[in-house]
Order: C-alpha cells, then sequence, then structure tokens
C-alpha cells in the first residue's frame, strides 16, 4: 500500500502543534495506542525540523509521518530530508508541490474555494486540504464534492468528535485533528497520554461508523 492510499484507507492524521521533543514521542506512542500512526508535526516553532528527523529516526518504520504548516519550498525539502513522507500546507504554494513532487512525496495543499482546490490538484496535489472546515461546515464539502468528487478532500480546521462524522458523511476522504486530540499544554503524568489514546480511539470508531452510514 503506498502512502496515499495509507492515508486515505485510515482516515485520519493527528495534528502535532508545538510539542516538545521530550513529549512528543510519548505523543505518538498515545495516538498509536489508539489506533492513529498518520502523524503530522507542524513546523512554525523553531526546532521543528529537528523533531522530525529526531522522530523519523526513533519511528520510522511504525508511522507514516509528515510536515505541516509548510509555506515554502525550501522548508519543503528540509522537512523531507529530515524524514517527512507527505507535506501539508494551510494554503496554496506552488513551489512547495514542485518540491515535493521532485523528491517523490506526498503534498497537501490548503485550499477554500473550488477554483483553488481544482488549481492545486492541476498543478500536482495528491490531496487538497479544505481549511478552515469548521467555518465552511459539512454541508459546503458536500457541495464541492458533486463537481470535484475526483479530488480527494482532507478537511482540518475545528475537527472535533462532534462533527467529525458529519464531514465524512458529507464527502471528506480524510479528517485532520489537532486541538481536540492533542492540547498544545499536555503534562507529562500518564492520565494526559491515557486520555489522547481514548479520543484517538473514539475518532477512529467515529470514521468508521460514519463511512458506513454515508
Amino acid at each position: 500500500m503506498n502512502g496515499l492510499e495509507k492515508i486515505k484507507n485510515s482516515g485520519i492524521v493527528a495534528i502535532i502543534r508545538g510539542a516538545k521533543s521530550d513529549t512528543i514521542l510519548k505523543i505518538i506512542q498515545a495516538l498509536r495506542e489508539g489506533g492513529i500512526d498518520n502523524i503530522e508535526i507542524t513546523v512554525e516553532v523553531p526546532g521543528a525540523i529537528e523533531i522530525i528527523k529526531e522522530v523519523n529516526a526513533q519511528l520510522r518504520n511504525e508511522i507514516y509521518l509528515g510536515a505541516g504548516t509548510v509555506l515554502d519550498g525550501e522548508t519543503a525539502r528540509l522537512a523531507i530530508l529530515a524524514g517527512a513522507q507527505f507535506i501539508v500546507s494551510p494554503s496554496m504554494h506552488p513551489d512547495v508541490i514542485t518540491v515535493s513532487k521532485r523528491y517523490g512525496k506526498i503534498v497537501i495543499p490548503g485550499a477554500m474555494t473550488p477554483t483553488e482546490i481544482v488549481r492545486a490538484y492541476e498543478l500536482g496535489a495528491d490531496m487538497v486540504k479544505v481549511f478552515p472546515a469548521d467555518v465552511l461546515g459539512p454541508q459546503y464539502i458536500k457541495e464541492i464534492r458533486g463537481p470535484l468528487s475526483h479530488i480527494p478532500i482532507m478537511v482540518t480546521g475545528g475537527i472535533d468528535l462532534h462533527n467529525a462524522a458529519d464531514f465524512i458523511k458529507a464527502g471528506a476522504t480524510v479528517i485532520g485533528i489537532g486541538g481536540s486530540l492533542i492540547s498544545q499544554k499536555i503534562s507529562q503524568d500518564e492520565e494526559s497520554f491515557k486520555m489522547i489514546t481514548e479520543k484517538a480511539r473514539n475518532f477512529v470508531e467515529e470514521v468508521k461508523r460514519a463511512r458506513l452510514e454515508r
């Protein structure tokens, strides 16, 4: 199974934003125990590339690792060299797509309008991230999936256990989950990691249920 099919089959990407190096491996382990192994580490904070390199060295064969909030081609290149297998952006940057494809990696640029979605796909996006999903709502996804059903859609921004199933039923291929799954202020106690595992299991079940119902 290639990487794109792995992401599609799972239907979930866990987004880790601002995690420290001393907690990130524990966070990822908690996610894996809950059934999520597509992991996106965002790169807007200092040291994020080194964290990606560390995670890749430790868990190369156990997770599918991506870099998020990538806004330019050079950052995409650095993330890929550090071990990222997929690149995600909140917006559409042609150089990010070009660099990602040059290195043979999956790229998921962000878009909002149908024109942006089609343009990103024409430039080589493997999947298009519709953001901010909670502002647009599931009905928006359902409407754009009508004429654009050939383009895989990942929704992010405000996805939680109350609306995850609605977005899947509306036609989203993948949901990206950040703050509702992993708090940026996570403590080091075991209960915090158990909570991540439990939330991950709940999201996995929601996606399975929604796919059966759509």
